[in-house]
């Protein structure tokens, strides 16, 4: 059986499965329907604008589907990366769904049943995936809907090869190992026919059964990389490439293009475009929001300062924004207004170590600053740095250009993303007993570990921790 028959046929089943899904979905959709009706609201009443929404659910279910790869039946994915995808997938769903309500003006739909039905169906798609899945690796130990895998490695590939062979119910049939590696022929020889790097592999592919190659080695050799990808290519074979330096300190990478030309691009900041565009949206909306509300406040403060001591409403400092953009900060004045010349004179009771400074009891605060600073309100007028597009509401905070320059080169990478208001650091109890370089890992967890549910995590300590008052 050749490797194009198999494609077409998986092709076919992975259709199939779309159509079952969205068949599924639907069943669902009037599962939840009866349950809103017969349980939790006799008044329920179902209108056309129902039916006008289960074609919306058809049409976008199945796009989304295809387009996520829902429907294909991985074989080494784990249970628990399938519920994190279909989750994903609901959510954006449901979105779009409620886009649908109101662009369309289906006024009679209830929100809670949409809320009911995203729950159900992503229970019911997940028992289904998750039946259909332990069945398929099922019938896989038993050698059934195998494919066979020829491997070219050297001697890091004992890592694939030896979880292809403990993982039979991936369905992975390894027919031959090509490699110059001792340890490899000495451990798999006896049971996997091994041959060394100068065979012929136009000739294997062309004489055995090969469904897949896998290249698999530390360092690539783009001669024989090319020969491979030529060969598997003219015989309908695919080719997976795997190389040690893409797992560099577990960097993430895509492949991206420039003209014509193809390239692996390594990531090493947050790489989800939606996310981020949805990260930037909120922040806009709600600085702008936040603006209109706080502007009697902002008013009242203005004037607090300007009675309280001579000099500007608002200090304005250059800083270090993303990837080293300098922008001016907007802050509400809480020292002196000769405040940046009398800095010498206090350099030496400063707290903080590293490039950072910070004085507890700072003589230059004035007595509005103080409560300014303790409530946080100070950083109020920042709300127009995000609204200018230069700073979001969660990120690591910008710094002095003279504390840059004074930066570890492990530490540049803190610029990578846009710079905050708030950050881990700031809502740490202790945070102004944190020597410098934690202050710094932390920045950088944020940034690796970054997610839209930590942002929300975060604004929910700022706002506790602006509440408790603990800043100074």
């Amino acid at each position: 059986m050749d490797s194009k028959f198999i494609k077409d046929r998986e092709r076919t089943i992975y259709y199939i499965s779309t159509f079952v899904e969205v068949f599924i979905s639907v069943i669902t959709f009037y599962v939840a329907l009866y349950i809103r009706d017969h349980f939790f609201q006799k008044s329920f009443l179902y209108t056309r604008e129902y039916q006008i929404l289960i074609l919306v659910l058809i049409f976008t279910w199945f796009f989304l589907l295809k387009s996520k790869n829902f429907e294909k039946f991985h074989r080494s994915k784990s249970y628990s990366a399938i519920l994190i995808d279909y989750t994903k997938g609901i959510i954006w769903g449901t979105a779009l769904l409620i886009g649908a309500i109101f662009i369309f003006k289906l006024e009679t739909i209830s929100r809670s049943f949409i809320l009911l039905f995203a729950v159900l169906n992503l229970m019911v798609l997940y028992v289904y995936r998750m039946s259909f899945f332990i069945l398929l690796k099922y019938y896989r130990s038993k050698g059934k809907n195998q494919r066979n895998i020829l491997i070219i490695g050297d001697e890091t590939s004992e890592n694939i090869i030896e979880s292809i062979i403990k993982n039979k119910d991936w369905g992975l049939k390894i027919v031959t190992i090509i490699s110059n590696s001792i340890s490899i022929v000495e451990k798999y020889s006896s049971f996997i026919p091994v041959i060394p790097e100068n065979g012929n592999i136009n000739k294997i592919l062309e004489l055995d059964i090969i469904d897949e190659v896998i290249y698999y080695k530390n360092a690539i050799d783009q001669k024989e990389l090319n020969e491979i990808f030529y060969s598997c290519e003219e015989v309908g074979v695919v080719c997976n490439v795997y190389s040690g330096m893409w797992n560099i300190s577990g960097r993430k990478y895509h492949i991206s293009y420039f003209g014509e030309n193809p390239y692996f691009t390594f990531m090493n900041k947050p790489s989800d475009y939606m996310a981020l565009f949805v990260k930037d949206l909120i922040d806009y909306t709600m600085a702008f929001i936040l603006t209109m509300i706080f502007l009697p406040l902002m008013t009242v403060v203005a004037a607090a300062i300007k009675l309280d001591t001579k000099g500007p409403v608002f200090f304005i400092q250059e800083r270090v924004g993303l990837r080293g953009r300098k922008f001016p900060i907007y802050k509400f004045r809480t020292m002196v207004a000769n405040a940046e010349k009398m800095k010498q004179q206090v350099a030496g009771f400063n707290e903080m170590d590293g490039p950072a400074f910070k004085i507890k009891k700072d003589p230059r605060i004035t007595r509005v600053g103080a409560f300014l600073r303790k409530t946080g309100l100070d950083e109020l007028p920042q709300l127009f740095n995000i609204l200018k597009g230069e700073m979001s509401f969660i990120g690591p905070r910008p710094p002095l250009h003279e504390e840059v320059e004074k930066y570890e080169r492990w530490q540049l990478r803190r610029l990578s993303m846009k710079p905050g208001i708030s950050c881990i650091w700031q809502t740490m109890p202790n945070r102004n007993d944190i020597v410098f370089k934690y202050w710094m890992e932390l920045d950088l967890k944020y940034i690796d570990s970054w997610s839209l549910k930590l942002d929300f995590i975060l604004f929910i300590r700022t706002f506790k921790t602006v509440l408790l008052g603990s800043g100074r």
